[in-house]
């Protein structure tokens, strides 16, 4: 990790740059593989499906067979884990329905809202370099919550032709059927316009890689809904003297294990601390698995030293990361300052890795600096809100000259008359 030292605000934008890739070439090529499938149907799906995974695919809907079967090909504590995040998930969720009572505005004239959950919706969930088996959790129970009446999941196949079968225990746990062999701007593709096997869907939801977020955005302009623009997914640490480098460096480089395009930045405000990490990390990154990718992640990463608490916070602020761990004393203060962040994690207990498995929050997040004004998926991300009113004959005598007066100073006579007419 490139170390900063003492780096002035506008130093800050150059330094807080996530990773950038050529986006004229990305867009032709994600376009190129949209008009195609809008245009073959479940033929260009099999096509790209052979180019990019190396895979041929008959069947592109997994059978209700395989879905059985998935139950006996992992272990029994696996099994458990995946029980125990889906009732956690599920219980943060629950409590986030909640019916709105209708108000009186003035006499006769009720006004109200109501959740009605998106009839069609389609989640993608990577299985590429990690089959991401708990963001079919993340995205089909608050899916199931909303009252969502068909729910399309579609995910990459792996050498084999087949599912991860964990990703079809994880489906079948959360009650989703509808699952197909398709990943990348395909699978955003078939989802958004539909083939002869996969449903169009109303709104697409789900993490992803350039391609799979740059098909997402390209569809919205469309007429596709998206959860968010999502990329690469990246960890910002907050640490002060009282950090423990171990647990700070096992918190980067979680998620610099992502992938060459994922980046983790350190904001501290203790130079000995970052040396320390710096240590733990090549300690620890050389006993990965997927030491490649967390060491291409971390050439694009930073460790920033500043001089106050106050100057980190505004610094995190305007990182605007997708997950953010306080690991400082003083944690619950410091998070009451937070304002730009997807998810925040607090004290040193609470590694991020507990909110992309099982504490029940939600892993789908706003990454790439768009936690500025975008939240979370949560069960409010799959209804829509309804607004209803309701006038009396004694509702609209008491409003009808207010809405007469204002219609008639924008110049739209029939608004007015709507009025009228009826007050006679």
């Amino acid at each position: 990790m490139q170390l900063i030292l003492h780096p002035s605000p506008d130093q800050w934008p150059v330094l807080l740059q996530r990773p950038v890739y050529e986006p004229e070439q990305l867009e032709k090529a994600i376009r190129k593989v949209l008009l195609k499938v809008k245009a073959g149907g479940d033929k260009a799906v099999r096509k790209f499906t052979r180019e990019f995974d190396g895979v041929s695919i008959k069947k592109l809907q997994v059978s209700e067979k395989e879905i059985n079967a998935s139950k006996e090909l992992i272990g029994q504590e696996l099994k458990e884990a995946i029980q125990l995040a889906k009732r956690n998930i599920e219980t943060f969720h629950s409590f986030q329905l909640k019916e709105e009572t209708p108000i009186e505005i003035m006499p006769g004239v009720k006004c109200w809202r109501k959740s009605s959950g998106i009839e069609r919706v389609g989640l993608y969930v990577p299985g590429g370099t990690a089959p991401l088996f708990s963001t079919v959790l993340m995205l089909g129970i608050p899916a199931k919550l909303a009252g969502c009446k068909e729910i399309v999941l579609c995910t990459p196949p792996q050498k084999d032709g087949t599912v991860h079968p964990a990703i079809l225990f994880a489906a079948q746990l959360a009650g989703i059927t509808k699952i197909f062999k398709v990943g990348g701007a395909q699978a955003i593709a078939a989802m958004a316009y539909g083939t002869e096997s996969i449903p169009k869907v109303y709104k697409i939801f789900g993490p992803g890689n350039q391609y799979v977020n740059g098909a997402k955005q390209l569809v919205q302009s469309a007429s596709t809904a998206i959860d968010m623009p999502a990329g690469p997914s990246e960890v910002c640490v907050l640490a002060d003297e009282t950090a423990d480098p171990a647990f700070v460096a096992a918190d980067l480089l979680s998620q610099a294990e992502h992938g060459p395009d994922s980046q983790v930045l350190l904001v501290t405000t203790s130079a000995e601390v970052a040396r320390l990490v710096q240590q733990e990390i090549d300690k620890q990154v050389a006993q990965l698995p997927r030491e490649a990718f967390a060491l291409k992640a971390l050439a694009n990463s930073r460790a920033i030293i500043t001089t106050t608490i106050e100057e980190a916070v505004s610094l995190v602020n305007e990182y605007a990361a997708e997950h953010l761990i306080i690991a400082c004393a003083g944690e619950e203060e410091i998070a009451s300052k937070v304002i730009n962040a997807g998810s925040v994690f607090l004290g040193h207990y609470s590694p991020e890795s507990a909110g992309d498995y099982a504490s029940g929050t939600n892993h789908t997040l706003p990454t790439n600096g768009f936690a500025r004004a975008y939240s979370g998926v949560s069960v409010d991300s799959f209804v829509k809100k309804i607004t209803y009113q309701q006038l009396t004959k004694e509702g609209l005598r008491g409003l009808g000259d207010t809405v007469v007066r204002m219609a008639m100073a924008e110049g739209l006579e029939a608004h007015a008359n709507a009025v009228k007419i009826r007050l006679k």
